[in-house]
């Protein structure tokens, strides 16, 4: 007999009740020190104090209206990204899927009001747009896609790190490239900064509209505000989620003026979106980590977090072979079945995320404390020690 709550996960037997900070606490009282963060969500930790004020204060004036008016909220949340993005405008969504579904709108619409017939999009092997059936046709591999056609048409996949077969496919029908700095899902696998500035210039020859997928990677994760600015390049279009919330279900599409050209009255709408509730919680997200200040400090913790890592790595070469990633946005390869080490480290009282490529995925709130970076290492030791 099917269950009350449609059955498309795959749920640990385990429940929580409330959050604070980097802690997790589960029905019976148990703590769990939380390296998942509802994978790359909770930026400020559970329960944050700033988050929890702005909420409240919002959800005491008026929690919803419509686009039908004008948002007082949605208009400050939108000056901060401008103010510290390349964006020139910026849609307000409730997930990561919606901003990629408009992402895609927005392409074929700027080609279209040019009168060009482009309409291909490229993507890459091991990428993670979301899982509407246009986000799932754009990443195309046979896990998300399969019983699901006919697919949405208009995307190549290409293989990830195969500069030949970009250039031969990227030309002056190629409409877009949409490519994720670091692939989260795929397996936490950073873009060369050389290659994202070269896939810039391709782009800029072409034509191409460039369109970078930050829901995982964005929001001071990777110890830069974006990460694509590690590699000095702007996107033409941007999609952002999860940390902007930070926790709170919010998304954005950043673009240029000239991407976005096509999106006039009429052309994407949405119920919910930037509703004054998630753009006040997003909004004090924006002013704490986009401080300087703020990301210098995820930089420190990230070197520190990363050289415990390796020690771990190097005290079980049977469990690990390497660390990956940057910033917080960490992952560990392994040489057993990452859900082997995530219900390992259950029982250690300890949160991992699994993702593809064999990895083992470490999202801590970005004001995790060193104390509890160390304790996490800890746990992690005593976890994979248990599968030796």
């Amino acid at each position: 007999m099917i269950s009350h709550v449609l059955p498309t996960y795959n749920r640990a037997p385990i429940s929580f009740e409330r959050g604070e900070g980097t802690w997790a606490i589960a029905t019976d009282g148990s703590r769990y020190l939380d390296l998942g963060s509802g994978i790359a969500v909770n930026v400020l930790g559970h329960a944050n104090p700033d988050l929890v004020a702005a909420l409240t204060e919002q959800a005491g004036k008026i929690w919803h209206v419509s686009n039908l008016y004008q948002i007082p909220q949605q208009e400050r949340l939108a000056d901060l990204l401008v103010e510290h993005t390349f964006a020139d405008t910026v849609f307000l969504t409730n997930s990561g899927t919606e901003a990629a579904e408009l992402a895609i709108k927005m392409v074929r619409k700027y080609w279209h009001d040019k009168g060009e017939g482009r309409t291909e999009i490229l993507t890459f092997e091991g990428a993670f747009h979301g899982r509407s059936t246009g986000a799932i046709a754009a990443a195309g591999s046979e896990k998300m896609t399969k019983g699901f056609g006919p697919l949405m048409p208009g995307f190549r996949q290409l293989p990830w790190g195969d500069h030949d077969a970009l250039r031969a496919a990227l030309g002056d029908h190629t409409a877009a490239v949409m490519i994720e700095p670091v692939q989260g899902e795929g397996g936490i696998r950073p873009l060369p900064d050389t290659c994202l500035r070269g896939l810039r210039d391709m782009c800029d020859q072409s034509g191409a509209l460039l369109v970078l997928d930050e829901v995982q990677c964005g929001m001071g994760r990777t110890g830069r505000l974006f990460a694509h600015e590690y590699a000095g390049i702007a996107p033409d279009i941007m999609m952002i989620a999860k940390g902007i919330g930070g926790g709170f279900p919010l998304g954005a599409v950043l673009a240029t003026e000239k991407a976005a050209a096509g999106m006039v009255a009429g052309t994407h709408g949405s119920t919910y979106g930037g509703n004054p509730l998630a753009c006040a919680v997003g909004a004090r997200v924006m002013e704490i980590v986009a401080d300087d200040a703020f990301l210098a400090e995820v930089n420190r913790k990230a070197a520190l977090f990363r050289q415990r890592l390796e020690g771990l790595v190097a005290a079980h070469p049977d469990v690990f072979e390497s660390v990956r990633g940057q910033g917080l946005m960490l992952g560990l390869k392994c040489k057993v079945a990452p859900t082997d080490l995530v219900t390992a480290s259950y029982a250690q009282h300890l949160l991992t995320v699994p993702a593809a490529d064999n990895t083992l995925r470490l999202l801590p709130p970005l004001n995790i404390t060193d104390a509890e970076i160390a304790e996490a290492v800890d746990r992690l030791d005593r976890a994979a020690a248990s599968l030796a």
